[in-house]
């Protein structure tokens, strides 16, 4: 194997341990911490309110330590964090268990709105986290750019773009549904898997769709004798899925 191929090995390691490391930060300081520290401070006698306040330092804390290590503060850790200061002061000011709960939906309702809006920009919200993850400078991040000009490559973004626009909203809308219609603990515990549910689900759908369109190029292709082009060309499925 020549030096070319254990660096790629090497980026390709580096880069699964980095997922790992995200996944494993997700886990710890946005699903099982606020989960057991409410569990515990709510059983130690603390009011429903104080135990949700305090079990929402740990999602702000594990923004905090990957914004440091990052060394910048990312457009969704911005969102999570004004989501839990949105919650706090409304939890605070009227004392509400349900308005605390109901911060949660604040980013992914916030994400939704902007995908739709992005819609009419020159370019949507999908294709630039896409375009962002890839790295414009690399050689998929110029084949990107270069397609941007092919009507056809365009609509596939806008179609991915709008979807999960639309799925966001849905998955806001119903964490508030979900909080005023169960117990606190209960809607605590769907609040915080909803909404990484949810992007699972979209990125399920957009594999399948960037593959749907990928092997009807390829007829296209195989039928008329054409070169696969923008048309079989898969819309960056793995970026928009790490989005």
């Amino acid at each position: 194997m020549g030096t070319s191929g254990v660096g790629r090995r090497t980026a390709g390691n580096a880069g699964a341990g980095s997922r790992v490391r995200a996944i494993a930060m997700i886990a710890i300081f946005d699903v099982a911490a606020p989960l057991a520290a409410y569990s515990l401070l709510h059983s130690a006698g603390l009011s429903t309110v104080t135990a949700l306040l305090l079990s929402g330092v740990f999602p702000a804390l594990g923004v905090t330590i990957t914004a440091i290590r990052s060394r910048r503060l990312d457009a969704v850790g911005a969102l999570v964090l004004a989501g839990i200061v949105v919650g706090t002061i409304l939890g605070l000011a009227f004392h509400s268990a349900r308005l605390l709960l109901v911060e949660g939906s604040v980013p992914t309702a916030i994400f939704g709105v902007a995908c739709l809006a992005s819609l009419r920009a020159r370019r949507p919200l999908m294709f630039s986290f896409a375009l962002e993850l890839t790295g414009p400078d690399t050689r998929k991040g110029r084949e990107m750019t270069e397609f941007w000009k092919f009507e056809e490559f365009r609509h596939i973004f806008r179609i991915i773009t709008a979807v999960w626009g639309v799925g966001f909203l849905v998955e806001a809308a119903l964490r508030v549904v979900i909080v005023y219609n169960t117990s606190t603990g209960t809607a605590l515990a769907i609040s915080k898997v909803s909404p990484y549910l949810a992007a699972a689900l979209l990125s399920g759908w957009t594999i399948a769709y960037s593959a749907h369109l990928k092997r009807k190029g390829e007829r296209t292709g195989a039928v008329t004798g054409e070169k696969p082009g923008p048309r079989s060309t898969d819309p960056a499925s793995p970026e928009v899925t790490e989005a």
